[in-house]
């Protein structure tokens, strides 16, 4: 009997796979200073379970987070980052609080949907304690009823980054005689200071230092008319969110003017 042969567009072609390049250059900045994979535990303290259906929808071949070297831990014991959803029932503070002083250091907490975060909408309930920082300080917090996968591989990412950090720590002994560097000579230190911190309250650390010395540089630019130049710098803005940071960080400026 003749082999009977499937037509050419049914028959399944098999071609090697290639990671992207972007894909392999991302991996490669978030795995360079750990040089391993980064396991994670997970935590449900009182939740409704979309939370940790979302977290495995990212450990599906779709999303895919374990191209990124995430891959998820059977106990706290072996665990990098502890991964905390749902509100914090009474019945569940205690197992929260083991699996916080089993996993050892250093340690990334992170706090998973609307009621990791906060309670959610069961923040007031009688069996509830809050959010995951009420117990123990959170790295990170990834909001969402809930977080879709591209939200928790973002936040995922920003957590091995938080590991980097402590894991190879850099701390700076102050010398004798050493000055801290002033951003601008036209803003008074004190003032330089509150702007900092409110950005930083707004926009995260880095983020918002790097926000104040483009508010600073914007007025010194306008020179006697610094308060015009820096409104055209934030009428040129289509960030909607940076307008108003730099609107805020406006606000508190002249707080100061007007006590001085």
């Amino acid at each position: 009997m003749a082999e009977l042969l499937l037509p050419q567009r049914l028959q399944e072609r098999i071609s090697q796979h290639e990671i992207d390049a972007v894909i392999a250059e991302a991996k490669g900045a978030l795995l360079g200073d750990i040089k391993r994979s980064a396991y994670i535990y997970r935590v449900d303290c009182g939740g409704c379970n979309a939370c940790e259906i979302e977290i495995f929808a990212t450990l599906t071949p779709v999303f895919d987070v374990e191209r990124f070297g995430v891959k998820l831990a059977s106990n706290p014991r072996q665990a990098d980052i502890l991964v905390y959803t749902g509100a914090v029932t009474r019945s569940m503070r205690e197992p929260a609080m083991r699996a916080y002083a089993q996993a050892p250091d250093p340690k990334i907490v992170v706090s998973y949907g609307a009621c990791g975060c906060t309670g959610g909408i069961f923040h007031d309930n009688y069996c509830v304690w809050g959010g995951t920082d009420k117990l123990f300080p959170v790295d990170l917090y990834i909001p969402g009823c809930p977080p879709s996968p591209a939200q928790t591989i973002y936040g995922f990412a920003l957590a091995l980054g938080h590991l980097g950090q402590k894991l190879k720590p850099h701390n700076h002994v102050e010398k004798p005689g050493e000055l801290t560097a002033v951003i601008s000579g036209l803003v008074p230190y004190s003032v330089q200071v509150a702007l900092e911190r409110h950005a930083r309250l707004m926009a995260g650390y880095r983020y918002g230092r790097r926000l104040v010395e483009e508010f600073l540089h914007a007025l010194e630019a306008g020179g006697d008319n610094s308060l015009t130049s820096l409104d055209a710098h934030i009428a040129l803005e289509e960030d909607p969110r940076r307008v108003e940071i730099f609107e805020s960080l406006k606000q508190v400026l002249l707080s100061y003017a007007i006590r001085a």
